[in-house]
């Protein structure tokens, strides 16, 4: 098939598989297989673009032209591959855990799960694979109504309350800021196309009614309306969300929703403002400590949850202010660690909250004060926590060391010393909130009721473990095989 038309139909084959999970909703066995088969479909159906973007295409589908210079379509170029290849891999993944959680959970609408995950995805890709900002936004927006049913799948008061603050977040962000930002740059520009070296720059200058002023205040209103990205003060959300299903919450963190978030911040970095223009005017600078101030204040609010599902969502809003800092440094340096930390934040985040999910249907605990002694009965599930911690940190031997180092050689080579300082303090603070809860479980004394086997004879489900080793190995390989990675990101990054 022609490179060109694979991303339509990378875009179509989730919502095919979602169409196919409700016509099999009283057949679980058979919903559960279709959502495994159009993971994996969509899978290959992204991998085989991958040599022709390794060889410099960008193979590119034109779908609707709306007015002069706004228009819809997709183009695949390096980050957004990338990004297709993390969501279209860890669906898969995901399905195989949720097997064994929602069954052993006891979870009722487990068709409606399945499929709204699958639109998910879909937007998701669709996102992915952008070629301008107006197709980017509407894919955006239709992830934030895809997730909402798996936000409040509960049904309970505190879902509904957790998803309305969900909704009035990520909409009141996109829809005053974003939209903004969108109107405001095709007035400027006329067109919203991605561009190479920006569509606000003029070869080392501006486009003509540009001005370094208007440069700031027009990223600042991309960084705040792109909600998803979390940056304070408009990061509520994601620890309200956490009244969702564990696989839902990994789908929120790793696979899709926040993912998309610093993905359209890096996305418009380079290909609406131009790192080169942004680094020439200093237009990020404000942004950059945003984004710094994010980093701490959430990794400050992660030591107080003793929740910890709640406890890894401040985590995450903590690790995407390392993304939207690579962003705003916007150097190659930088640029190169935004990339491989959404891929190795969504590899190590997914296997935390596996881990978290495995503990709960096992031995029903949700706080981390309740985790002492769990080594002794769950010593798989801890082990997968100690990795990915040990990713989320930066430290050697995991993939979370090659972002951290890019982001410090960025930060070095944009002249700024006291943001080296913010991201080891920042790595510092979480060891502190990701590295007790596994000194509980191994070290100290369990209480009767922790000392107890898991309900059901088992570490985990078998399904939920697989998924649990799966992830957790890929940590580590992924220091091992980083170049290549990086290789693919040099397109965009260079």
């Amino acid at each position: 098939m022609n490179s060109a038309w694979l991303t339509a139909t990378a875009v179509a084959t989730p919502l095919i598989a979602a169409a196919a999970i409700l016509l099999a909703r009283k057949h679980p066995n058979l919903r559960e297989a279709l959502s495994l088969l159009g993971a994996l479909a969509l899978f290959a159906q992204v991998a085989a673009l991958l040599p022709d973007v390794l060889a410099g295409a960008r193979p590119q589908l034109a779908v609707l032209e709306i007015l002069h210079g706004l228009e819809l379509g997709f183009q695949v170029e390096p980050l957004g591959l990338l990004f297709a290849l993390i969501a279209s891999f860890l669906w898969f993944v995901t399905v195989v855990y949720s097997i064994g959680y929602m069954r052993t959970h006891g979870e009722l609408h487990q068709t409606r799960f399945y499929a709204y995950f699958a639109l998910a995805i879909s937007a998701t890709i669709g996102g992915a694979f952008s070629a301008d900002l107006l197709t980017l936004y509407l894919f955006y927006e239709a992830l934030t109504f895809a997730t909402y049913p798996l936000v409040t799948h509960g049904g309970k008061e505190t879902d509904r309350a957790g998803g309305r603050t969900y909704l009035m977040i990520l909409l009141g962000t996109s829809l005053i800021f974003l939209l903004l930002a969108l109107v405001w740059t095709y007035s400027l520009t006329g067109t919203l196309s991605f561009t190479e070296g920006g569509l606000l720059a003029n070869g080392d200058g501006l486009r003509p009614g540009v001005t370094p002023t208007i440069m700031m205040v027009l990223y600042a209103l991309f960084l705040f309306g792109t909600g998803k990205a979390a940056l304070l003060p408009f990061h509520r959300w994601l620890p309200a969300a956490m009244v969702a299903p564990t696989p839902v919450s990994a789908l929120l963190h790793a696979v899709a929703v926040v993912k998309l978030g610093v993905f359209t911040i890096l996305k418009i970095t380079v290909y609406t403002f131009g790192a080169g223009t942004l680094v020439r005017f200093d237009a990020g600078e404000i942004m950059q400590y945003v984004a710094a101030a994010t980093l701490l204040v959430a990794a400050v609010l992660a030591l107080r949850e003793d929740n910890l599902k709640r406890r890894l969502a401040y985590s995450t809003v903590s690790q995407l202010g390392y993304i939207v800092l690579a962003a705003t440094l916007a150097n190659r340096y930088a640029l190169l660690a935004g990339g491989m930390h959404i891929l190795a934040h969504a590899l190590a985040k997914i296997t935390l909250f596996f881990c978290a999910g495995t503990i709960l249907i096992s031995l029903h605990k949700t706080a981390v004060t309740d985790l002492n002694g769990i080594g002794r009965v769950m010593p798989i599930t801890v082990g997968a926590w100690i990795v990915a911690s040990f990713c989320v940190i930066g430290l050697p031997l995991t993939g979370g060391f090659w972002s951290k180092w890019y982001l410090v050689q960025g930060a070095l080579e944009a002249g700024q010393p006291i943001l080296v300082a913010v991201v080891l303090l920042g790595s510092l603070l979480a060891v502190c909130y990701l590295l007790p809860p596994a000194v509980r479980a191994l070290y100290l004394t369990p209480v009767q009721a922790t000392a107890a086997r898991p309900a059901f004879g088992a570490e985990a489900p078998r399904t939920s473990l697989i998924a649990i080793v799966v992830t957790a190995a890929l940590c580590v390989l992924l220091f091992f095989v980083a170049q290549p990675i990086v290789s693919l990101l040099d397109g965009f990054a260079g």
